[in-house]
Order: C-alpha cells, then structure tokens, then sequence
C-alpha cells in the first residue's frame, strides 16, 4: 500500500544564506504561547530543553531578532517576531493543510489503483468542522484508513449523490434558515436514499480579537467604516448562514469591507484575525479560541454526517458509526468550546432531521 504525504515547505533566504525552516520550531513555539514555559513547550514538543533552546537561539540569530523573552519569575513569552512566526505556521496549516491532504490521499488512491491494489480508503467530503476532526483522528488509531477532503455543505452532498465519497458532512442552522435550507437538501436529495447522523450542536458567531476592540456585538457592526472583515467561500454552509443574517439585518454588502476576501475553512478565518489582517470574521467558537481570540456568539447550528442507505452495510462504514456514537468520542466533542454532541441516532432523511430543528 503506497501513501502519500504533501507538505509546504518554508525556505527563509537572508542574503545569499538560505535555510530550510524546521516545523518543528511552529510546534514549539505553539506550546510555548499555551505554557509560557520552555521546560513544559519542550516535553509538550517532544524534545529536550536542550534541543529546544538551540532550535529557538538559532533561528533568532539567523533572523536577526530574538523569538522569545525570558523573565525571571515570569516564564518565556513570545517576542512580535515569534507572534508573526507562530501566526504564519499556523495559517499555512490551517489553510493549506486541507487542501494539501487531499491531493495526498486522491493521489495516493490513484498509485494504488494503477498498481492493481483495493481501494481500501473511506472517503469523506465533510464541511469543515473539528468535530469531523477527531472523528477522522480515531479512525485512523483504529487502523481505518479514511481521505477526508473539505467541501461546502451543499458541494459535499452531491459528492455523495454522485458517487465520489461514502459520507458527506454538512450542517443546518437552527431556526427560520434552518428550516429554508432543509427544504432545499430535501430538494437536492429527493430520489435518493439517505441516512443522517446527527453529530454536534455547534455555536457561529464574530471571531474578533481579544478584547473586542472594535466593539462588534453583531453582523450589523461589520458594515462601520474602518471594520474590515474576512469571509468563508461561496458554497459552503457558513456563509449561507451569514448571507441570510446580513439580509436580515439589511446589511448593504458594498458596505463590507474584505466581504470578497474568502477562505475555505474556519481556522483559516481565525488566522487572519489572529494575524491582524482582519478585524473579524464569521465562524466557530472553537476556531477563535484555539488561536486566542475572543467570540460574539450569534446563531447555533447542527452538523449532520450523510450516508447513502447502502453503503451502511460496508464494515468501514459501520466502524465510523461506532466511532461517532461512543462515549469516548462524544465526551471529546463536548470538550470542544462551542460543541455539544447529539445522540439521536440514524435519520431516515432530510425531512425527519428536520423535525428536530
């Protein structure tokens, strides 16, 4: 079985000196912003003090600036040239890593099948969701080989409809939108036979900095002069969500400064906020807090995992199903800021997930 791993590659050039940046020194640099200690940053990595210490020493003197400060008594922070460091490694992953990962695994499927090899891989095409995350996470421990690739909510499920991937995520606002979009999976799905699971309950809201320093309480504030925001690609359910809040609020959308700028995931989103390259944008609490920023909490929502009724029969499809129903899995959706897990159980359609809303 042949796998495929595609990765970015930073090469830093300072005159004629040029070197290969070490990721492990993001990873680094991460735990040290979450522990404010290296001795604790170093053994979170995997790697001496030691080891640690030269890595960030040796970068510095490359740059020309010291990455981090250390204080007697007060620990290790991060030095603004760290931040950027950090920042930078952190939107790379959160915006490449998706789209690098499944050229990987099509790529690796396609080797497998000229070399007269099974296709022994789940396919997943999944609206970006951390839910979704672990759930892929704890198959692979399993042993079960699983291409999850991100798609918008709508791309996803006629993904599944054509064929292309086993199982399809997508969510479904709760509320009047909610209702107008189950309508239209109804429409897009009628003819088909269609299982959901119900996975999360999860909260969208303003990703804005720490502290809120713009004051943004509302989709209606994005439109101040001097607001510049960040928005999720067409397509895909989060920004459904967000059109019709916009209307509903009769925002002008020329009024939104960056309403064109769009990513493709919410980490992505919560980068460029962390990053200072926006002042907002919309998406999940847990995206804002895993990169430290505040949240202004304004709809909920629910995330649904779509299967082709007879693909249910498949043995990699009922181990998803075990996964995503155990208790292990559901305490770890739970401990995700913003989640709560469903336990309803198989769907028979669009119609009765519908109900529940």
């Amino acid at each position: 079985m042949i796998d495929v791993d595609l990765r970015a590659v930073w090469r830093v050039r300072k005159g004629s000196d040029e070197r290969e940046l070490d990721q492990m020194l993001i990873t680094l640099l991460e735990a040290l912003g979450q522990s404010g200690k290296l001795t604790q940053a170093a053994k979170a990595t995997g790697i001496s003090y030691r080891h640690a210490w030269n890595l960030i020493e040796r970068w510095g003197e490359f740059l020309g600036a010291p990455l981090v400060t250390m204080r007697r008594g007060k620990g290790t922070s991060l030095t603004p040239v760290g931040e950027k460091i950090l920042w930078a490694g952190r939107r790379v992953q959160s915006r490449l890593a998706p789209e690098l990962d499944g050229l990987a695994s099509s790529f690796s499927r396609e080797v497998n099948r000229a070399l007269g090899g099974r296709d022994a891989v789940l396919v997943v095409h999944a609206s970006h969701d951390f839910a979704v995350a672990i759930l892929r996470d704890r198959l692979a421990a399993a042993g079960l080989r699983v291409d999850l690739q991100s798609r918008g909510s709508f791309d996803a499920l006629a993904s599944l409809l054509r064929g292309d991937c086993e199982v399809a995520g997508f969510h479904v606002a709760d509320g009047p939108l909610g209702a107008m979009m189950a309508r239209r999976y109804a429409e897009g799905l009628a003819g088909h036979d269609v299982r959901l699971l119900p996975l999360a309950n999860r909260r969208q809201g303003l990703i804005v900095a720490r502290g809120n320093p713009c004051k943004l309480h509302g989709v209606a504030d994005l439109a101040r002069k001097g607001v510049r925001i960040v928005n999720r690609q067409r397509g895909s359910g989060t920004r459904a969500l967000f059109e019709f809040l916009l209307s509903r609020e009769n925002v002008d959308r020329a009024a939104l400064a960056g309403y064109d700028d769009e990513e493709i995931t919410h980490s992505a989103v919560a980068a460029l906020v962390a990053g200072h390259q926006a002042d907002a944008g919309f998406g999940l609490e847990a995206a804002a807090v895993r990169f430290c920023l505040d949240f202004v909490p304004v709809a909920s929502e629910r995330y649904y995992l779509a299967f082709g009724a007879p693909s249910l029969a498949r043995e990699d499809v009922r181990t998803l199903l075990g996964t995503a129903t155990s208790a292990g899995f559901r305490a770890a959706v739970d401990a995700l800021p913003g989640y709560r897990s469903l336990h309803e159980g198989l769907l028979r359609g669009i119609a009765e997930a519908a109900a529940t809303l």
